[in-house]
């Protein structure tokens, strides 16, 4: 049986070690893809720490996947050996379940995530189910589509549901690597788009990734900033810090909504009459369905978005992914094959 190279977690709070394996077989209804490129994002320490209940080891994580279809399963019609493709966080849904009748797939009650429920991208080989595969575009690049899989279509599925409109006050909170690519998408957008940073020195690269005004939080408060401006019709909070994000809510305008897709495990702390006054809302978003990935992927084409990314070899998936957690990396990290 042919062989492989794989970066996997052999056991909760472990070290990634690089290991050789059988490559993996498509299932009747999975696909096999040779990976070019996959991202290191912070969710994989749910796997690199155990924090995710259930899960089993030894596991291969990675979800923000790149590569080229290798072979398919005898019932799968849909995808063909060649095809430049990717997978993200949503890594397969059960189709039976009420949210699944619905058409929400996203929110599936036996919902599989790439790199817990099955392996990931840490290797040069990964089988996965049909409906979590998503077309690459020709023009862009694997190292570039794979951030594109999960920070990407986080922030661009969040922004084109929160109810904007073109011209409208939008503002993004964080200029990391969700951020960067939120401040670039809201641009694109049409959005008025204004960029909450910690620091004088980010605003030189936020204005660069399109933003129209820059706030730094460490100068002062930014809900009194964007409320010089009328407030925001949407704000997007991007980076993980609850205290950060509960003193966004009155920079909100009328109508106005905080999305947050910054996962933190912190509580965020509003008052009943802050979201009274004005009719405010909260709303958390998750990333979206291999369908949300094609769109995003082709808007990104579109209109120039592109990730900053720093690139390191599979055999260095330990280093890259310390340089991932430290915050050091500018701003996503993809491994190559």
């Amino acid at each position: 049986m042919s062989r492989m190279k794989a970066v996997q977690v052999g056991k909760a709070d472990g070290n990634l070690e690089l290991v050789e394996r059988n490559i993996p077989d498509p299932a009747r209804s999975q696909v096999r893809i040779k990976v070019e490129a996959c991202g290191i994002c912070h969710s994989d320490v749910f796997v690199k720490e155990g924090h995710w209940p259930g899960l089993q080891y030894p596991r291969v994580p990675g979800h923000e996947i790149a590569g080229r279809i290798d072979a398919v399963g005898p019932e799968v019609a849909n995808w063909k050996p060649g095809q430049r493709v990717g997978v993200g966080w949503h890594g397969g849904h059960c189709f039976t379940c009420d949210p699944c009748r619905r058409g929400d797939f996203i929110n599936c009650q036996f919902e599989k995530v790439t790199g817990i429920s099955h392996d990931g991208g840490y290797a040069e080989y990964m089988v996965a189910p049909a409906e979590a595969v998503a077309a690459i575009p020709d023009d862009l690049p694997a190292t570039e589509a794979a951030p594109l899989l999960c920070a990407g279509i986080t922030v661009f599925n969040a922004l084109r549901n929160a109810g904007a409109r073109a011209g409208d006050l939008v503002a993004v909170q964080g200029i990391g690597g969700l951020g960067h690519l939120g401040i670039q998408y809201a641009r694109q957008m049409g959005f008025r788009t204004f960029a909450i940073g910690r620091g004088k020195d980010k605003e030189a690269l936020a204005r660069k990734l399109g933003a129209a005004h820059y706030v730094d939080s460490a100068a002062g408060d930014p809900a009194v900033e964007l409320q010089k401006f009328g407030g925001a019709r949407v704000i997007l909070a991007t980076a993980p810090d609850a205290k950060s994000i509960s003193a966004l809510v009155n920079g909100l305008s009328i109508n106005g909504k905080l999305v947050i897709v910054g996962a933190s495990p912190d509580p965020i702390t509003v008052t009943p009459l802050q979201l009274i006054a004005g009719r405010k809302a909260i709303q958390g978003w998750p990333s979206g369905t291999a369908k949300d990935s094609e769109d995003t992927l082709q808007f990104s084409v579109l209109s120039g978005v592109r990730p900053m990314i720093d690139r390191y070899p599979l055999e260095k998936a330990a280093e890259a992914y310390d340089q991932m957690i430290s915050g050091r990396a500018r701003f996503r990290v993809v491994l190559t094959m």
